[in-house]
């Protein structure tokens, strides 16, 4: 057994560490991350038309114009800032991520930028699209077939190759500085300013990792707004009943079928504490919602704007009900083009038992008249 080496009397130990070459290659490695993001303007924060006698104004901040077209760019930002800054990510040696796509994506486009290789872990039944995404900025996939098996898998690769296991479940939620430096949160009370409603009645979020709703809801109490924090939950996925009932443990068998978002199990990233509201979409509301968002403001999106973007609708729709008036602002997550063959897909919805219709009917009824169909 191994003791501790006790230093003799009058004697320092000393053992210095430093490394001049990989000092200069991670300060290197750094000025390239945050000249992406120097180099980003900010994205768009559109506005959904409602009637304006509603005095109700809804807009979706755009985050399919980033460099990697979507919300996760912001997100692998701050996970290769926190793993460069802690010493995780070294030159040559691989990183690792469990992920379903979008945030895989952007990883790789941070890794070929630093220039160490990207093995992405993610389940079978991920979009060819997004493979093809992955593959396109050098990152390499590694399939399984039960995606519960993407954690322990990335960390057994990560050990066997010498490499880090990004985690981003973990550690989206303090990666990203959530008191400012130009966060999402901050973006969107900045770009509102000059509205009529300049502070939202409510954000809406979805969650996959859990850091976005985290950062958006600890931005909005420290800044002392009113704003209320909903998180919308889709099928196949257990922040909903975690949070509901106060379980943490809580697991579910079946993956989601809304690329994105949706865990099989509460994810540590995820900060239920700091969220006002929760809401189940069904799959097929998402699907719909994002069918009539094209129809609106001619942007096809993902299935998980589709899935914020029903829970924006249903509390636009209180809100007609109870009078009020202001704001709601919910995010456009990721473009369409990566989910054709899925969720612009009347096969694929067929194949998966999905019947759109009622609730395209219900968001026809609600955007006519004001009234949410019960």
């Amino acid at each position: 057994m191994n003791t501790a080496q006790q230093p003799r009397t009058g004697e320092t130990l000393d053992v210095d560490r430093s490394d001049a070459a990989y000092r200069d290659w991670l300060k290197e490695a750094v000025r390239k991350v945050q000249a992406d993001a120097n180099r980003s303007a900010d994205t768009h924060l559109l506005r959904f038309p409602l009637p304006e006698h509603w005095g109700i104004d809804l807009y979706l901040k755009d985050e399919s114009t980033h460099p990697t077209g979507s919300l996760k760019h912001r997100l692998a930002r701050s996970l290769f800032l926190y793993g460069l800054c802690n010493g995780w990510i070294r030159p040559g040696r691989p990183v690792i991520e469990a992920s379903s796509g979008s945030t895989a994506v952007s990883e790789a486009y941070f890794a070929k930028l630093i220039g160490v290789p990207f093995v992405a872990v993610m389940p079978r039944t991920t979009s060819a699209e997004k493979i093809r995404l992955i593959e396109f900025h050098g990152g390499r996939c590694h399939f399984v077939d039960d995606p519960r098996r993407m954690y322990e898998e990335s960390a057994r690769l990560a050990e066997e190759t010498g490499g880090h296991y990004m985690d981003q479940f973990t550690y989206a939620e303090r990666a990203t500085d959530w008191r400012g430096n130009n966060n999402i949160a901050e973006s969107i009370f900045r770009q509102l300013e000059l509205e009529r409603y300049p502070e939202p009645a409510w954000i809406v979020a979805t969650a996959g990792t859990g850091g976005t709703s985290a950062t958006i809801a600890r931005y909005v109490h420290y800044m002392q707004y009113d704003t209320r924090i909903c998180v919308a939950d889709p099928e196949n996925s257990c922040f909903f009943e975690g949070w509901t009932t106060g379980d943490g443990d809580v697991t579910c068998d079946c993956g989601s079928r809304i690329e994105g978002i949706g865990r099989p199990r509460m994810e540590p990233s995820f900060v239920p504490g700091a969220i006002d509201r929760m809401m189940k979409v069904p799959d097929a509301a998402s699907v719909a919602a994002v069918r009539a968002l094209e129809k609106v403001i001619g942007r096809k999106a993902g299935g998980s704007t589709g899935t914020g973007l029903w829970s924006a609708l249903k509390i636009v729709a209180e809100m007609v009900a109870e009078g009020r008036r202001g704001s709601v602002v919910t995010l456009l997550c990721d473009p369409g083009d990566r989910y054709l063959d899925k969720y612009y897909s009347d096969t694929w919805l067929a194949e998966q038992g999905l019947d759109i219709a009622p609730y395209s009917a219900a968001i026809d009824t609600l955007l006519t008249t004001g009234v949410w169909p019960d």
